[in-house]
């Protein structure tokens, strides 16, 4: 509320400008983003308030909206209602997550002919407030599954910096382990090495289908059979089927995504045959390889690297697609 009061002007009447609104909260899937730790840490968000009127008729201006940049595969989910608000699955896509408040009007906008000294004014309306839950599915370009002791650890530690807990005895491997595979001409593959998996885990026997989830969105699964010696002739098929029925009872496009299949600890059998056997046997190729020996372990990375190459990238947005949400701003 405020009049104008200048030398003379005898009358000077009202000149309250108007509040600005409140900035809003948007996620956007931002490439270069990877992981959701700056989130660990911090629990409250808050965009800019907007500024008061002030005399003179002047408006305050509106609040900067703030931007919280998530990796692209964030599951966005009101923790309250458990509501998915957003799977942001394409890299550059925002979402607006709580809208700004509304600026409140002066005392100049009471103004009327018969009312020429308005007192009034109109408070801002609140913004919007809410809690939220990020679950991110997308950790890697590949993502290593296999039954449990078959030597994912191993090999994911052979291949990269990363240092799993590796024992003789199942599930050593709680949570998935990321790891980055350096190649030669500066070619990088991220890849995952997930809890083991056994029969019924789709329904949640074992370490259950939690995991199963992150295979969601890698680009291509690397199956890891073991085929050393000491288990039964049919052994490294029987394993095989369980996990590949794992992932097609799961569903949720497991089932369609490409897939390599490694035969691991030959070290152990000395030669080739029983990976010759066993490819035979599920009628798909099988790269033999050693995490211990280093054999094979070449041949595999590039293969991985091609399928991830090949991998179709969601279509870019054109003239006739649906245009990223603007920033939020409520109506004046």
């Amino acid at each position: 509320m405020s009049f104008r009061r200048e030398k003379y002007i005898p009358k000077g009447g009202p000149d309250g400008g108007d509040g600005g609104d409140g900035g809003s909260v948007l996620a956007v899937a931002t490439p270069g983003v990877e992981t959701l730790l700056d989130f660990s840490g911090r629990h409250h968000w808050k965009a800019e308030n907007g500024r008061q009127g002030m005399g003179k008729n002047m408006a305050g201006r509106n609040g900067e909206d703030l931007i919280l940049p998530l990796p692209a595969g964030t599951m966005i989910t009101d923790r309250d209602t458990g509501v998915l608000i957003k799977d942001l699955s394409t890299p550059m896509e925002q979402v607006p997550i709580a809208s700004g408040g509304k600026g409140g009007r002066g005392n100049a906008r009471f103004a009327r002919a018969t009312h020429q000294t308005p007192r009034e004014f109109e408070s801002g309306v609140p913004g919007e407030e809410r809690w939220l839950r990020l679950e991110l599915r997308l950790i890697a370009h590949v993502g290593i599954v296999g039954l449990p002791n078959a030597g994912k650890s191993t090999l994911l530690s052979r291949l990269s910096k990363a240092r799993p807990k590796i024992a003789d005895y199942p599930f050593t491997t709680l949570e998935p382990q990321l790891g980055i595979v350096e190649l030669s001409d500066f070619r990088r593959i991220i890849m995952a090495d997930l809890p083991g998996l056994i029969e019924g885990a789709h329904t949640g026997a074992g370490l259950g289908d939690a995991f199963l989830k992150h295979i969601q969105r890698t680009r291509v699964i690397l199956h890891v059979v073991d085929v050393s010696p000491g288990l039964t002739d049919n052994a490294p098929v029987a394993a095989y089927e369980t996990i590949r029925r794992e992932l097609d009872e799961f569903g949720e496009g497991l089932e369609s995504k490409t897939e390599i299949i490694a035969g691991s600890k030959i070290d152990v059998t000395g030669d080739d045959d029983v990976v010759a056997e066993f490819s035979k046997a599920i009628g798909k190729p099988v790269v033999p390889i050693s995490a211990v020996s280093g054999k094979g372990l070449a041949t595999l990375t590039e293969l991985l690297w091609n399928a991830v190459q090949a991998y179709s990238e969601p279509e870019a947005v054109t003239d006739d697609d649906p245009q990223p949400i603007p920033p939020h701003r409520n109506p004046s």
